[in-house]
């Protein structure tokens, strides 16, 4: 269940999640202030499932949120902690009527501030220059790091320690008011702090994607550094921009990323494949439709786990030695074996192999799943199954994965005095719409944007150095599929 990014609606995909398996759960719900910030992306998937949470005014909104934080706790590890995001307009409300409620009053452990600055123009208040992040645990013995809290002391508080030692630790003399020694006394690493001041998201950032309500990623990395560790499991139930599921990569934890807007799931991906290497793990992305052509040129073993998940079965971890069986799923108690075939016309042969795995496991249930099946497989089935009363089913892959055509995309160049205008909406079309582009200005083997999320599909670039560039142009459509089109140009002074 680790490293996926999920679109749906996230109450029904936790549903789906074992009980106590996470580590630490961030959210940043919509919050109560206005109804439009829900919509952020403005996908058909996010539209739908924002549009009744306003309905019936605060009480629709916390019954919404209360049945979500419910199966949010239900899938906290004993050890596990929750953050949950929100401004003042309804941070009573959340805190009295769904966290104290859920989780017990016993376990609320801080109230959190993020303090930032942003312009204010009343004369008649207080600025409102902060957001709220409520921390509950599951119990009292949970994950917490206390030295990743620590910030650095002052200018002032350092001047008081006016030696530094050959370790370069910070350190003062003082006498004792007792007998008169001296005594040194060396400074913390730093002090405990629950305010958080870190500067939003600016437009020149190189975090920055374009999404309104942004998180920044020191604010995230405080929070996952406190309360995980390497290897333990984050998850975002309302992924947004991605925030918490790139900082989380960057740390070396698992993760599980949900979000109900196509828009949140490729942009994080993007993001997540900007920072990738070669030592990173690998991750899946699950949307509602696919095309034949990514699936069919997946990597085999990736696409046999992805297959056996889909279809609702456990898939086996083993990449050999498997002796013919992909995975398992269970019906009504009954085990039954699987293997999947990234090939089409499968034939008798296949069949013959499988009946052995499965007699090996002393079973005869199982099923093959292929892209199609040629006419020997289905009548070796159909006679082993009335012959020798084996219960084994063959099914076509696009009978339970939704195939669609990916867009189609192309792009036209402009060149006025090496400043370049690229065109990718013009030639562009998805049967499904276009949702956005993405744009990688030096593309090598692997496709790193430098634009996360571009509407318009028209952008303008300046290269610093000349030489022979690849750009690459992701057209992603509202169903979630993508294509990409790489273009060489020269850039001449």
């Amino acid at each position: 269940m680790c490293n996926k990014l999920i679109l749906g609606d996230n109450l029904e995909i936790m549903k789906n999640l074992p009980s106590e398996s996470i580590d630490l759960i961030y959210i940043d719900p919509p919050f109560f202030s206005n109804r439009n910030y829900a919509v952020i992306w403005n996908d058909k998937g996010e539209v739908a499932s924002f549009k009744d949470i306003w309905s019936g005014g605060i009480e629709t909104y916390i019954n919404w949120l209360y049945e979500r934080v419910e199966e949010m706790y239900r899938l906290l590890k004993p050890t596990g902690s929750f953050y949950l995001h929100c401004d003042w307009h309804a941070f009573a409300e959340i805190k009295v009527y769904i966290l104290d409620r859920v989780f017990g009053k016993n376990n609320f452990r801080n109230q959190i501030i993020w303090k930032y600055f942003k312009p204010h123009s009343s004369k008649k208040k207080y600025p409102n220059n902060h957001d709220l992040i409520f921390f509950y645990t599951k119990s009292d013995n949970y994950i917490f790091n206390y030295e990743e809290i620590l910030v650095d002391y002052d200018e002032k508080a350092k001047k008081r320690y006016d030696k530094i030692d050959e370790d370069g630790k910070r350190y003062k003399i003082y006498n004792n008011k007792k007998n008169g020694e001296k005594r040194i006394a060396y400074m913390k690493k730093g002090k405990p702090t629950y305010i958080l001041e870190i500067p939003f998201v600016q437009g020149t950032a190189k975090e920055r994607i374009g999404y309104p309500t942004q998180k920044p990623e020191k604010l995230l990395e405080r929070i996952i550094l406190a309360s995980s560790n390497e290897g333990d499991i984050v998850a975002d139930f309302f992924l947004g921009g991605g925030t918490t599921i790139s900082v989380a990569e960057k740390l070396n934890r698992n993760w599980i990323g949900v979000d109900s807007s196509v828009a949140a799931v490729k942009i994080t991906e993007n993001r997540l494949y900007k920072i990738k290497d070669l030592f990173q793990k690998s991750f899946s992305v699950h949307i509602h439709k696919y095309d034949f052509e990514t699936l069919d040129k997946m990597n085999p073993f990736e696409f046999e786990h992805f297959v056996v998940e889909q279809f609702g079965g456990v898939p086996n971890k083993k990449q050999r030695a498997d002796f013919g069986i992909d995975g398992v799923k269970i019906i009504d108690g009954v085990k039954y074996f699987l293997q999947i075939k990234q090939s089409k016309s499968i034939g008798r042969n296949v069949v013959d192999n499988f009946k052995s795995a499965i007699d090996r496991k002393k079973s005869k249930n199982g099923f093959i799943l292929a892209w199609s099946f040629g006419k020997g497989a289905n009548a070796e089935v159909a006679r082993l199954n009335r012959e020798d009363n084996y219960n084994i089913k063959l099914i076509e892959i696009s009978d339970f994965i939704p195939i669609s055509k990916k867009p189609k995309i192309s792009i036209s160049i402009t060149n006025e005095k090496n400043i370049f205008y690229f065109d990718a909406k013009k030639n562009s079309h998805s049967e499904n719409g276009i949702n956005f582009f993405s744009w990688d200005f030096d593309f090598k083997d692997k496709f790193k944007s430098n634009i996360l999320y571009d509407k318009k599909g028209i952008v303008k670039h300046k290269f610093k150095k000349e030489g022979k560039y690849e750009i690459a142009c992701k057209c992603v459509d509202y169903e979630g599929l993508e294509n990409i089109e790489i273009i060489k140009i020269k850039v001449v002074d």
